[in-house]
């Protein structure tokens, strides 16, 4: 692992699971001082008196800073990094919002659904303009044990990432190197970030593959049951994405570099890397309940804002569209329904222009009429 380079650096991190955990773990061994933040208050409760002990790819035990509330994560921190699911974003925003600084360096790991652009519109409202980076995934991956434990199971080697505004890219990629290392890969603005995380796409296959084990609360292994099938609908719909990605003229890691890059092994087909995976024993652990964030969050805020993507790029998104279908059936729910954010920013008003414009500037504007 590469270290980060500069003097301590404190930062905040709003969340408290697997990815918050990791973050902080490595952050610590990178020379920094990490806050964490619950919003509940609930998953920090583990933290009292305890120290934070990481496992596997990251071995440390430290006693992190913990915050009592937003305003003092936002305060006493020279960043913040929001590591939390999806569907906590908007609530997060909103409560980060009135306090962060103007120019004040917020990461979001990993991006989701334009979450950049709903907050750089709040902090407009008042005014600040801080330094939104948005990650295309995210710097661990791992899985939170009992207590004040996580196992990561890896630090990647490549982060995508883009910042808003874009006039302070190269600053903010050099905060990120600082912090985490040199790995980050800069990507041409938050469309091109949106398309990076492939994360959902992944997990629609794997969770469609894989549903009954879920249900029974099974005990599997992810890398080992991407079998030769699940695989290919993995790489189908990844070459779906791509035809997004290069319907709009950008560029972004293919599924094979993904699981090279992440996870370490060479590029083959995704089912046969998935199997090394599984043999080096990091291919993980799949999700042992039906109420995973393989659905819940990866669903509405991942391949919902694909798919609106595919629709205004003219490459619509079949599979990833029919996919929404079939969970929304199998859960009973209006998945499509439920991303707050993209509800929140009401990207049906506005057009592609706009989104290429507000992936620049984090702000969304309907751009003027042409003069007759």
């Amino acid at each position: 692992m590469t270290e980060a380079q500069g003097s301590p650096c404190r930062i905040g991190i709003a969340g408290a699971g697997s990815i918050a955990f990791g973050s902080a773990a490595l952050l610590h061994v990178n020379g920094h001082h990490p806050m964490l933040w619950s919003p509940s208050g609930a998953s920090t409760a583990a933290l009292a008196g305890a120290p934070l002990t990481a496992t596997g790819s990251v071995e440390t035990s430290f006693i992190p800073r913990v915050a009592g509330s937003a305003e003092q994560l936002v305060a006493e921190n020279d960043a913040i990094l929001i590591a939390l699911p999806g569907y906590g974003h908007k609530p997060v925003f909103d409560a980060l919002a009135p306090h962060l600084r103007d120019g004040q360096h917020v990461i979001i790991s990993s991006h989701a659904s334009f979450g950049a652009v709903y907050l750089m519109q709040l902090c407009a409202a008042r005014g600040v303009t801080p330094t939104i980076t948005a990650w295309g995934t995210t710097a661990v991956t791992g899985r939170r044990g009992e207590g004040a434990s996580v196992k990561v199971n890896t630090v990647r080697k490549k982060v995508d990432l883009c910042t808003v505004p874009e006039t302070r890219s190269d600053c903010a990629r050099a905060v990120c190197t600082r912090l985490f290392g040199d790995v980050f890969v800069p990507r041409d603005g938050l469309l091109a970030i949106t398309l990076s995380n492939l994360n959902p796409q992944n997990h629609l296959g794997i969770a469609l593959g894989n549903i009954t084990r879920m249900e029974r609360g099974e005990t599997w292994s992810q890398g080992q049951n991407v079998t030769p099938k699940v695989g290919s609908l993995l790489e189908a719909l990844d070459a779906e994405r791509l035809a997004i990605v290069a319907a709009l003229g950008l560029k972004t890691k293919t599924i094979f570099e993904h699981f090279s890059q992440s996870f370490h092994v060479p590029e083959a087909s995704v089912s046969e890397m998935n199997q090394q995976m599984h043999a080096q024993g990091n291919g993980g652990t799949g999700p042992a309940t039906a109420d995973s964030r393989y659905v819940t969050e990866d669903v509405p805020y991942g391949l919902q804002p694909t798919a609106v993507l595919g629709r205004l790029a003219g490459a619509p998104a079949e599979l990833h569209e029919a996919g929404i279908r079939i969970f929304s059936a199998m859960y009973g729910r209006d998945f499509t329904a439920e991303n707050d954010i993209l509800n929140a920013l009401e990207l049906d008003r506005f057009s592609l222009d706009d989104l290429r414009e507000a992936a620049r500037t984090g702000l969304l504007q309907k751009a003027p009429a042409a003069a007759t």
